[in-house]
């Protein structure tokens, strides 16, 4: 669609998109049920739910006018307004809002650590958060044809110290983030052909929790590489400290006014087993030093275009937390797993 603008004319280009999701998902565990499942979580006695959802569709929008390009994408994922009794009402949750001029973008969208063709097709969303980089936020990036270069809105994630002694769960905040005044800075080099594609990146942060300066840095590399057929092997490798950059909640920033060093991993392999149906093998984990969290999520499934547009998958996977002893709880942690079926069912606008 075209629309008009007075004198001198301008054509802008509209441009319209997303999918509705129809989700039916079930868990059986000990850890708490998420509609996905993050790098966090919690482990309780039994878990066991069901629950039918469709708050993961998705509606976006952009306009191209020129050298310039506006989009704007919302879901209603985790932003439960009302409840089983009253509406099931989802508020709208902004994604991505951002301006692309030329080879400089502003706005939120995928952090610079992000290569976002190597998410894995799953119908738990987001597929193995807890080991791969899943962070959209306010920045601004320039590009070239194999680098990008951005500063990125800094926040850092986790506790502090609250007195010298030794510190027991009591004995920690959570950090004030009001001194988060230097933004993160990432240099991403991009390479791609007919086998696919890759991406390494680089993380330098100053982190100031309680007047505590400390500098941190991770590095990043994540690829998607053609094999037989139709077939790809989709990977993602983390090292450094990371934080709040993969494993969503997984890892953590600073931990008492230490910087975390985190190692994450993903990998998903998809094979078609014809042109309309295909499965994927997929696996995540991310292990910290300090907080000695180890977290995993594997499954597989299977999905089919039942027409160009509508696609219908089933999931099968298992989640696990199995956390060593932390050096400043000083108790053994919680550890536990839950196993989940979903079948989803999605139409693409």
């Amino acid at each position: 669609m075209v629309g008009t603008l007075s004198a001198p004319l301008l054509a802008s280009e509209y441009h319209f998109g997303g999918f509705i999701k129809a989700n039916a998902r079930y868990i059986d565990g000990d850890i708490a049920f998420q509609d996905s499942w993050t790098g966090g979580g919690s482990v309780t006695e039994s878990a066991k739910r069901s629950q039918f959802s469709a708050a993961e569709s998705r509606f976006n929008a952009s306009v191209t006018q020129g050298d310039v390009k506006g989009f704007a994408e919302i879901d209603f994922a985790g932003s439960s307004q009302g409840n089983a009794v009253f509406s099931n009402s989802y508020s709208p949750r902004l994604r991505h809002a951002f301006i692309e001029y030329q080879a400089v973008t502003a706005g939120q969208t995928w952090s610079t650590m992000v290569n976002s063709s190597t998410f894995a097709e799953t119908a738990d969303l987001g597929g193995p958060l807890v080991g791969q980089a899943m962070v959209r936020q306010a920045l601004v990036r320039y590009r070239t044809a194999h680098w990008q270069f951005a500063l990125e809105n800094p926040y850092t994630y986790g506790t502090q110290a609250v007195s010298d002694s030794v510190q027991t769960a009591a004995g920690t905040e959570w950090i004030d983030t009001s001194n988060d005044y230097v933004p993160d800075a990432i240099i991403r080099y991009d390479q791609q052909g007919g086998w696919g594609n890759v991406s390494v990146s680089s993380l330098l942060r100053y982190l100031d929790p309680s007047d505590n300066a400390q500098l941190a840095a991770g590095v990043s590399v994540a690829a998607k590489l053609h094999t037989f057929g139709k077939d790809d092997l989709r990977l993602q490798l983390h090292y450094g400290n990371l934080g709040r950059y993969v494993g969503t909640d997984a890892a953590r920033d600073s931990v008492n006014d230490e910087i975390e060093t985190t190692t994450s991993a993903m990998f998903a392999y998809r094979h078609f087993w014809t042109e309309r149906t295909r499965s994927s093998l997929f696996y995540g984990r991310t292990i910290t030093e300090v907080e000695q969290t180890d977290r995993f999520h594997i499954g597989a499934n299977v999905f089919t275009n039942l027409t160009p547009v509508l696609a219908l998958g089933f999931e099968v996977g298992r989640y696990q937390i199995s956390d060593g002893l932390s050096a400043y709880t000083l108790q053994p942690a919680a550890q536990g797993s839950s196993n989940y079926a979903q079948l989803t069912l999605q139409f693409h606008l």
